[in-house]
């Protein structure tokens, strides 16, 4: 095979363009916690990058006796990578997001260790089971307070970013929870209970996150950073403009919010009506795409609207990478 196939095989298997969703973890959980992301916060999308691979490569090896049945195509059942070779990826991957989880502090270490049980709890194990959906709910939830405590540092310890960011990890796990229901019938169709309980938690989520809530840690709000990182500053004496700046951090989460039901509502909606393993599939699609402005929708309404954009300015990568390497 050559290294040109060798590449496409293994982004495929990794789901490449699914990695564009995972930084928007870390990031809404640092402006949970009111403080400005600094090199722990990178060092924990590191991480959560590592062990979102990690999962990835680990989910197929688990698969590839159903996979040869059903998807046939997929680089492990096809012979395009050999089944030691992913599974050999996953525990790299993994002890290389821990390695860097534990450079943030013991805290993060705590958390990135309870994420990378969880992973491979789902994919060694609960995935097929009725619980399989709450573990990845869980796995996601984890990641974004992954982002919360390395943020904070290790003299915070973990209760304190965590309870900041507890809101946003339980939106984010919320539509996990729909998200991993509809695909675990991507492969067979023919439901759509699954399609319209999804619909129910977007309009629920979008509701309850297109408003602005200010989080505190250790309860009272700690905002630090540079002039310019938030909204109106720099401004003072100019009233017309901080004004108008205002009005846009405003109206910031719900135009995100908007944004979040726009990606995930119509291929749910089709999904719904015909429930096909095309349609379901593009519903899975959507709503993983979906979570780049979620995210930034939960980072935008707890005051960090620079972190919000940042995040938001992710969404046509994925989108334009989708078209290429299939994100489930």
């Amino acid at each position: 095979m050559s290294a040109v196939a060798t590449r496409r095989a293994w982004a495929e298997l990794l789901r490449l363009p699914a990695l564009f969703t995972v930084p928007g973890d870390a990031l809404a959980g640092a402006a949970a916690t009111g403080l400005r992301p600094g090199h722990r916060t990178l060092l924990a999308i590191g991480s959560s990058l590592c062990l979102y691979e990690a999962g990835m490569a680990l989910n197929d090896w688990a698969d590839r006796a159903e996979d040869a049945v059903e998807r046939p195509e997929r680089p492990l059942p096809s012979g395009r990578i050999a089944p030691p070779a992913a599974l050999t990826a996953a525990a790299a991957l993994t002890a290389a997001g821990l390695a860097l989880a534990s450079r943030a502090g013991r805290p993060a270490l705590v958390v990135a260790g309870a994420l990378a049980g969880t992973v491979w709890a789902y994919d060694l194990g609960l995935k097929h089971t009725p619980a399989g959906p709450a573990a990845m709910a869980t796995a996601r939830g984890l990641d974004l307070l992954l982002g919360a405590t390395a943020t904070a540092g290790p003299d915070r310890g973990p209760r304190a970013p965590a309870t900041a960011a507890a809101p946003s990890a339980a939106a984010l796990a919320a539509h996990t929870l729909a998200v991993t229901a509809v695909s675990r019938r991507e492969a067979q169709g023919g439901s759509s209970t699954a399609p319209l309980a999804a619909l129910a938690t977007t309009a629920t989520l979008t509701t309850l996150i297109g408003t602005t809530r200010r989080a505190p840690v250790g309860g009272r709000v700690r905002r630090r950073g540079r002039p310019g990182l938030r909204a109106g500053a720099g401004l003072v004496g100019r009233p017309d403009l901080r004004n108008a700046a205002d009005t846009a951090r405003r109206a910031l989460p719900g135009a995100l919010a908007l944004a979040y039901a726009g990606t995930t509502a119509k291929p749910l909606f089709h999904a719904a009506l015909n429930p096909s393993p095309p349609l379901t599939q593009r519903a899975v699609g959507g709503g993983i795409r979906a979570m780049i402005p979620l995210q930034a929708a939960l980072a935008a309404r707890t005051g960090a609207p620079v972190t919000a954009l940042l995040t938001a300015a992710l969404a046509p990568a994925a989108r334009r990478f989708a078209r290429k390497v299939s994100v489930t």
